[in-house]
C-alpha cells in the first residue's frame, strides 16, 4: 500500500545531505553544546537575578554570551575530535565520528575548530571581560590540560577535565558581573564534583573500549571497587554546595538535598551489586538527570525567591 512517498524514500530524504548534517553536529558535540549551554543560561540568569537587573533590558548581552559559549564549546569539541582522531577508532562509541570516518578531513576539522574559538571568544568578550578570559580559561583548560596531556597519561584526567566543564556557568556569571562572588563559585563547584561519579559510571560502562585505546580511565587502572568508593566520596562532597545557594530558598535546599541523599543511596547499592555495568549505566543515568533537575530548578526557584 502506497503512503504517497516514492518507493526509494531514501534518494528522496537526500541522504548525503542528512548524513553531513548529523556528523557536522557530532564533530561539533552538540550534545555537550547543548547541556552546557543549560548551565550557562543558569550562571546568567541567577547573576541577573541576584544583582536585580532584567535580563529584557540586556538582549544583546545574553545573545553575545550564549553564541559566545556555544561556540567555544563546540570549537572546543571539535578540537578534540581533531587530537583524537588516532584513539576514536578503537571505541564504539568514537568510532563513527566523521575525523574516523574520513568525512571531515583533518584541515577542514582544524578550520572549524579556529573559526568558532575565535569568533566565541570575540563575542564573550563584547558581552564583558571577564566572560572572555573564563571562556579562554575553559579552552585551555579542555583542549591542553585534558585533550593534549592529562587524558592520555593519567589517571587523574577526569578531575582535570572537571575543570572546564565547570566554567560555562562561570562564563554566563561573569558576563552580567563580572566581579563573580559566592553564586558563581557554588555553580562552579556543583559542576565540577558532579562530574567525576558521572563520568566514572560511564567509563565503568567503556572499561574494556578505554583499555584497548591506552587511555588511564580510573576504573582502567584502579578497578571497579576502587572506582566505586571515590564516586561515593564525591557524591558526598556535594552535600554542602547547595547551600552556597541559599538566596535560592528553603525549597531549593530540601530538592537539592533529597537529590543528593538519592544519588547517595544509589552509590551506596554499588557495592552489593552483582551487575556492574548495569550499575553503572543506572548512575549515569540519575547523574544526568540531577544535572538536569538541580539547574532547572535553579532558574525557578530564583524567580520566586
Amino acid at each position: 500500500m502506497s503512503n504517497g512517498r516514492s518507493i526509494n524514500a531514501e534518494t528522496d530524504a537526500d541522504p548525503l545531505t542528512t548524513s553531513f548534517i548529523k556528523d557536522f553536529l557530532a564533530l561539533i558535540k552538540i550534545g555537550i553544546v547543548n547541556s552546557n549551554l543549560v548551565t550557562t543560561f543558569t550562571g546568567l540568569w541567577l547573576a541577573f537575578q541576584f544583582s536585580n537587573r532584567h535580563f529584557l533590558d540586556e538582549i544583546n548581552l545574553m545573545l553575545y554570551t550564549l553564541i559566545g559559549a556555544a561556540l567555544i564549546i563546540a570549537g572546543s569539541g571539535a578540537m578534540n575530535n581533531f587530537i583524537d582522531r588516532d584513539i576514536d577508532p578503537f571505541m564504539t562509541r568514537t568510532k563513527s565520528r566523521p575525523t574516523v570516518t574520513g568525512r571531515f578531513k583533518p584541515i577542514a576539522v582544524l578550520s572549524i575548530s579556529i573559526t568558532f574559538l575565535v569568533v566565541g571568544e570575540i563575542l564573550l568578550f563584547m558581552a564583558s571581560v571577564s566572560a572572555g578570559v573564563w571562556g579562554l580559561a575553559g579552552i585551555i583548560s579542555y583542549v591542553v590540560l585534558y585533550s593534549m596531556w592529562s587524558k592520555r597519561k593519567h589517571v587523574s584526567n577526569t578531575i582535570v577535565g572537571s575543570i572546564s566543564g565547570a566554567i560555562p556557568p562561570v562564563i554566563g556569571w561573569a558576563a552580567v558581573e563580572p566581579s563573580l562572588g559566592w553564586g558563581a563559585l557554588a555553580l562552579f563547584l556543583i559542576m565540577f564534583v558532579w562530574q567525576p561519579p558521572h563520568f566514572y559510571a560511564l567509563a565503568m560502562k567503556r572499561t574494556e573500549e578505554y583499555r584497548a585505546a591506552g587511555i588511564p580511565m580510573l576504573p582502567v587502572i584502579k578497578g571497579f571497587a576502587y572506582t566505586k568508593r571515590s564516586m561515593l566520596l564525591w557524591i558526598l562532597v556535594l552535600f554542602p554546595l547547595p547551600f552556597l545557594l541559599m538566596q535560592l530558598g528553603t525549597w531549593f535546599l530540601v530538592l537539592a538535598t533529597v537529590l543528593n541523599f538519592g544519588w547517595l543511596a544509589l552509590s551506596l547499592k554499588g557495592f552489593k551489586a552483582k551487575d556492574d555495568l548495569k550499575w553503572a549505566n543506572g548512575m549515569f543515568i540519575y547523574s544526568l538527570n540531577y544535572m538536569t533537575i538541580m539547574f532547572v530548578s535553579m532558574i525557578i526557584f530564583s524567580i520566586f525567591s
